[in-house]
């Protein structure tokens, strides 16, 4: 048997049409490039270069094409089509990545497209690591008709799938309108570039035409109209490296999926630290404001706070930060806006990142300082009582290790809610000056004492007298902490070196949950 010869002229002439081919996928339209870098956004592949670790990207179904043949799509068949996939690292650790490419067909996806972002989907699946996607679109390929509303439906179907299961990230750098931004908003964080990105169901001209309204592109959908309006987006960078900088560092706080721990780096700060000026970030009258972020920021690794949808529902905070190394998810009420009061956005918010939290293994670290519930029609009428419900379920719900810190206030339903010991925290701690009571003595003595202060000749001074009663009896933490409500109360500048004692205690925690389907959350 004869060994076939090595032809060395076709093998080169093989090689040289491969990267000639490769060379056409890469720069397929250097006229589109140009007019993509004038708007002040990079291409699809210039994206994925910032976004990884230098020299890590695999690209995958590079030649790849459409197959319509409609309206004379035959004659313009670019390799690759309107998306760049493929997988790479992230700080050495593994991610798999999809670009869509506004150059070619205006991103607009087909049914080709969509079959090479379900693949790189189901490949992060498989392998169990997160799928980042960066959206730049013009919508669905009309040329393809309901082919191309059928291959949405089959990106939505792997985010479900997904969901919980591994991270899954959507940068919008471009347009994302129509069904494309339910993808999307399946996913577990959105991050938007100010004045260039846009998510919206339906346009400008549309609404016009159907309401009467008119309304411009930025105000409709854009990075600040969905970070403080309707809290679609967690985040707004001012430009696109600044918002491929901040996906890189939140990978670092998420595990490679839920079967999996997030990734302890080694702590630079001493767990052991006790900052004195923690014992005066409450202000002695319980009325008045302070920034609950300055709190967060002198207890946690190096005062590094990584918020998440910070300029939406301001009187709650959420976000990352670390213990002695480890990652924790950071929920607190912020005295400095509204009171610090919970609302229909800001349980919606805290409870979707509670939930995100634990369903990747992340701590919840809770700082409370809440008088109650936002009163008001609005807030009735709008659904407090199942937007409330959302938070205390979730927090229920989480089987993460749990800890509560006390600041000040906690009043009411909205102390049950706020990770008290009655939802299951692991620890529940308190500063002295903590008040856990059903409201606010003025309230409860004019509730309480009323036909006493009717019939008092000074009911002012009788007011007062009962206000102080109240004070000393329930507006403290030792009510709570009588009944073991309250683990300890703890002077303010121990609760780092507590914090960290209890979360390595945790570090064993199990807690199986019942044999169900999945629960009902009031949504």
């Amino acid at each position: 048997m004869t060994q076939r010869q090595h032809n060395p002229e076709t093998f080169d002439e093989k090689l040289a049409q491969l990267n000639e081919l490769r060379e056409a996928a890469m720069h397929s339209s250097p006229e589109a490039e140009e007019k993509q870098h004038a708007r002040g956004k990079l291409t699809a592949r210039e994206r994925i270069e910032k976004l990884l670790d230098p020299g890590s990207f695999q690209e995958l179904d590079t030649f790849v094409r459409h197959r319509t043949t409609d309206f004379e799509m035959q004659k313009n068949r670019p390799w690759g089509d309107a998306v760049v996939t493929g997988h790479g690292t992230i700080e050495g650790r593994r991610v798999c990545v999809f670009s869509q490419d506004f150059t070619v067909f205006g991103g607009s996806l087909g049914e080709v497209m969509a079959e090479k972002m379900c693949k790189i989907m189901d490949l992060a699946a498989k392998i169990g690591c997160p799928v980042i996607g960066i959206n730049d679109s013009g919508g669905a390929r009309i040329q393809e008709g309901v082919v191309s509303l059928g291959a949405y439906g089959d990106v939505f179907v792997r985010n479900v799938k997904c969901s919980g299961v591994i991270p899954q990230i959507s940068l919008i750098m471009g347009p994302c309108a129509g069904g494309a931004v339910y993808s999307p908003a399946i996913t577990d964080f959105i991050f938007m570039v100010k004045e260039s990105s846009h998510m919206f169901i339906t346009g400008p001209d549309v609404i016009k035409t159907v309401t009467g309204e008119e309304v411009d592109f930025e105000s409709l959908g854009g990075a600040m109209t969905h970070n403080t309006k309707s809290g679609v987006a967690h985040l707004a960078a001012d430009d696109e490296e600044q918002l491929l900088e901040d996906t890189r560092f939140l990978m670092g706080f998420l595990p490679q999926n839920n079967l999996e721990m997030p990734p302890r780096i080694h702590p630079t700060d001493d767990p052991e630290r006790r900052d004195a000026e923690l014992d005066t970030v409450v202000p002695d009258n319980p009325n008045k404001p302070y920034d609950m972020r300055n709190v967060i920021r002198l207890v946690v690794d190096d005062g590094e706070f990584f918020e998440i949808h910070e300029h939406f529902a301001k009187n709650i905070i959420c976000g990352f930060s670390r213990l002695d190394g480890f990652p924790v998810g950071v929920v607190g009420n912020q005295p400095a806006h509204m009171a610090g009061v919970l609302d229909i956005d800001a349980s919606a918010k805290a409870a979707r990142f509670v939930r995100t939290c634990d369903a990747y293994n992340i701590p919840i670290i809770t700082f409370t300082d809440v008088p109650g519930f936002l009163p008001g029609t609005s807030q009735e009428w709008g659904g407090i009582i199942r937007h409330g419900a959302k938070l205390l379920y979730a927090y229920t719900e989480a089987t993460v290790p749990k800890i509560t810190v006390i600041t000040r206030k906690a009043y009411g339903g909205a102390y049950d809610v706020m990770a008290s010991k009655h939802l299951l925290a692991d620890f529940n701690f308190a500063w002295p000056q903590a008040e856990v009571a059903v409201m606010g003595p003025e309230g409860a003595v004019n509730i309480i004492y009323r036909r006493d202060l009717a019939s008092s000749p000074t009911p002012e001074d009788r007011r007062k007298k009962l206000m102080d009663d109240y004070k000393a009896r329930f507006a403290n933490p030792y009510s709570a902490a009588e009944r073991g409500y309250i683990d300890d109360v703890i002077t303010p500048h121990e609760t780092r070196p507590k914090l960290i004692n209890a979360l390595h205690t945790l570090q064993t925690k199990r807690e199986p949950g019942p044999k169900r389907k999945h629960g009902n959350i009031p949504l």
